[in-house]
């Protein structure tokens, strides 16, 4: 490893299920990027973080999560939620127009077109079940 590569870390943010959490979860990953010095990552790591946790604050009445993790030049960004159900896959070019005068729908659409990849797993832990969505930019 070079000896200026940035070393891997991982942050957790637990956050109830209140709508301000988001803007909560999107301060502190900008905090938290500019930082570490990935200032190049900050707005479009703030756009994905902020749909993930959207998604798991409206569609989940449980507590969520935001995992961040940077490790070989590439930041993850996870939202956990105690919902086990996949999410609703994200909507296809055509299937936007339809949700042209919509406010939501588009949200994972966002995510895989602005993120290097994305995904997510079923989570069982402690008897406790959940999900966590999560997608990858490269710092290069």
């Amino acid at each position: 490893m070079p000896e200026n590569a940035p070393t891997a870390w991982e942050y957790s943010l637990h956050i109830p299920n209140d709508p301000r959490a988001v803007t909560v979860t999107r301060r502190t990953l900008r905090l938290i990027l500019t930082l570490h010095g990935l200032i190049g990552l900050v707005d479009t790591a703030e756009l994905l973080a902020t749909e993930l946790i959207s998604n798991a604050v409206l569609h989940t009445k449980g507590p969520a999560a935001l995992r961040l993790r940077f490790s070989a030049g590439v930041l993850r960004i996870g939202a956990w939620d105690a919902d086990p159900a996949p999410p609703e896959p994200p909507a296809t070019p055509e299937a936007l127009e339809d949700l042209a005068d919509q406010e939501g729908g588009r949200g994972l659409f966002l995510v895989k077109s602005c993120a290097d990849l994305w995904g997510w797993q079923p989570l069982t832990r402690n008897g406790d079940r959940g999900k966590v969505v999560w997608c990858e930019l490269s710092a290069a």
